[in-house]
């Protein structure tokens, strides 16, 4: 037993006074079996757009509003605030380029096309597409979008909350004003619809006691 222990230190010594061999490079697996990759001649390297300059590209400041610029001009004029289905279908058909995409198209109809929104009175399209017929004030047609729009609409209810009318009351209360109900919907905290039993039973309750 003992000499088979000395001969088993005897080989881990020997073992262990073997100088290392020098490890070799390690090559790329390309050049391992012999391959060299070569990019095409002639043809550059394309580079992606950033994200940011993508978004850039796709979005065109037009009428006060940010529209995608990957939309067709009938489509995408919709997004500005006051007009509609019916209204973008007269704006293209005045401009003749409503099937094409927004981002194609020059400085020149861009500016058009924005001078038809902001004013249709000038290109013949119908009054009764406006969104403002017949102003309290002058008794024009008008046609309103974005920030007049908002202006318009605020001074409207302003002047109703003035003069104290039924709507202007119900605007000052927080309140529907075309005579929806109450009892389920609109009910943000301000106003309670629905009294419950228990309750009309204690106020009953105490009416009779005051009458006797």
């Amino acid at each position: 037993m003992v000499e088979k222990r000395d001969a088993q230190k005897a080989k881990v010594k020997q073992k262990k006074e073997k100088p290392e061999a020098p490890k070799e490079e390690e090559k790329p697996k390309e050049e391992k079996a012999g391959k060299v990759i070569r990019k095409p001649a002639g043809r550059p390297e394309e580079r992606r757009p950033k994200r940011e300059e993508f978004r850039a590209e796709s979005i065109i400041r037009l009428a006060e509003t940010n529209l995608d610029a990957t939309k067709p001009v009938r489509a995408s004029i919709r997004r500005v605030s006051g007009v509609g289905f019916m209204f973008s279908s007269a704006v293209t058909a005045v401009c003749g380029f409503g099937d094409k995409k927004l981002g194609d198209l020059t400085e020149q109809e861009r500016k058009r096309l924005e001078d038809i929104i902001m004013h249709p009175e000038n290109y013949n399209i119908p009054f009764w597409l406006y969104n403002r017929r017949k102003e309290p004030a002058t008794g024009q047609d008008r046609h309103l979008i974005v920030s007049q729009l908002e202006l318009t609409k605020r001074a409207d209810i302003g002047q109703v909350r003035k003069l104290k009318t039924y709507k202007g009351v119900r605007h000052s209360l927080g309140l529907p004003v075309r005579g929806q109900r109450t009892r389920s919907s609109f009910r943000h905290e301000k106003s309670v619809g629905v009294v419950r039993k228990a309750a009309r039973m204690r106020s009953a309750g105490k009416g009779k006691k005051k009458s006797k």
